[in-house]
C-alpha cells in the first residue's frame, strides 16, 4: 500500500479520536465519566464548564489534525497532551478511567501512533518543523 494512502488514513482516524472525544465525550456529555474526572482533577464546581471547554479544545485540535499546518509541531504538542493528560488520571483518578491505570497503556499505543505517523510514516516533505 501506498504511503501517502497510510498516512492520509491514519491522520484521519488519529483526527477522529479527538473529535469524538472532544465532541462527543465532554461537549454533549455522552459519557459522563469524562466530567467526572475533571471536577476530580480541578476539584472544582464548574466541572460540565471546564469539560465543554476541553472539548472544544478537541474538537479544534482534531481541525488542525486535518489541516495539516504546521504538522509536525501538531503531533509533538498531541503527544505531549496526551501523555500529560493520562499521567494526571493515572496518579489523581485511576478508579474513574474506563480501564483503570492500564488506560496509560492505550496513551502508550496512541502516542505512538502519532508519532509513527507523523516522523516514519509521513512522505519526505523536505520542510523542517
Amino acid at each position: 500500500m501506498n504511503k501517502q494512502i497510510v498516512h492520509n488514513s491514519v491522520t484521519i482516524l488519529i483526527s477522529l479520536v479527538w473529535l469524538a472525544n472532544g465532541l462527543f465525550c465532554k461537549v454533549l456529555n455522552v459519557v459522563p465519566r469524562h466530567q467526572q474526572i475533571i471536577g476530580e482533577i480541578l476539584r472544582h464546581n464548574h466541572s460540565r464548564l471546564f469539560a465543554i471547554l476541553i472539548g472544544v479544545s478537541e474538537v479544534l485540535m482534531a481541525i488542525w489534525i486535518i489541516s495539516r499546518f504546521k504538522s509536525r509541531w501538531n503531533a509533538i504538542i498531541q503527544m505531549i497532551i496526551v501523555m500529560t493528560m493520562n499521567i494526571m488520571e493515572f496518579v489523581l483518578v485511576p478508579d474513574l478511567l474506563l480501564w483503570g491505570k492500564f488506560n496509560i497503556v492505550f496513551a502508550i499505543l496512541f502516542v505512538f501512533v502519532v508519532y509513527c505517523n507523523e516522523f516514519i510514516i509521513q512522505p519526505k516533505k523536505g520542510i523542517p518543523v
